[in-house]
């Protein structure tokens, strides 16, 4: 009798020893699949509405130039900074203030959320700005940048990837802005 409550207490098998699914795990279609859970979970008809595209397909590449960016802008800056201020002021502190335009983009595109989504448009609109008005000083006012920032020249030192990549994040952000609905 011990044995007969011992077969019935484990889970049944199928014909090669494995265990039988869990039927209440049958009864949710997506249940135990990564991202299956959203709100809109046991809506029928509805498709789990995703947390953030920023972050998926081109916008990894985006996200990641920026990254590159902003190491890169900051170290310059950094550098530019402590062993030449005196040379020219102006010059390194825009590009400090670059090196932070470029580390808020990239943490504001790599998050989720609608204000995530908010500070990353500022943020590269700021830097289009930025490279605009910056590139033409350093064009028509060449006194005042002595020494090329990141943007100097609408960023000419970084093969013009300064003025590229503002109108391709904010083409990034128009495609994957968040619907009125999702908060």
């Amino acid at each position: 009798m011990e044995e007969a409550e011992n077969v019935s207490a484990k889970p049944s098998q199928d014909g090669a020893g494995n265990p039988a699914p869990d039927p209440r795990i049958a009864e949710q279609p997506d249940a135990g699949l990564p991202g299956a859970a959203s709100t809109n979970a046991g809506t029928p008809g509805k498709s789990p509405a995703p947390t953030n595209t920023r972050n998926t397909g081109p916008g990894r590449l985006l996200i990641a130039v920026y990254a590159v960016f902003a190491i890169s802008a900051t170290a310059r800056a950094g550098y530019q900074i402590l062993t030449k201020f005196s040379e020219a002021p102006l010059a390194y502190l825009l590009s400090a203030f670059a090196a932070v335009v470029y580390v808020v983009a990239t943490v504001s595109l790599a998050k989720p959320g609608r204000t995530a989504f908010k500070v990353s448009l500022v943020a590269v609109l700021v830097e289009l700005v930025g490279v605009l008005v910056v590139g033409a000083l350093s064009v028509f006012d060449s006194v005042n940048f002595p020494h090329e920032t990141v943007w100097s020249l609408f960023g000419r030192g970084y093969g013009f990837v300064p003025l590229l990549l503002p109108i391709l994040g904010l083409i990034w952000l128009y495609r994957r802005r968040p619907s009125a609905r999702q908060a």
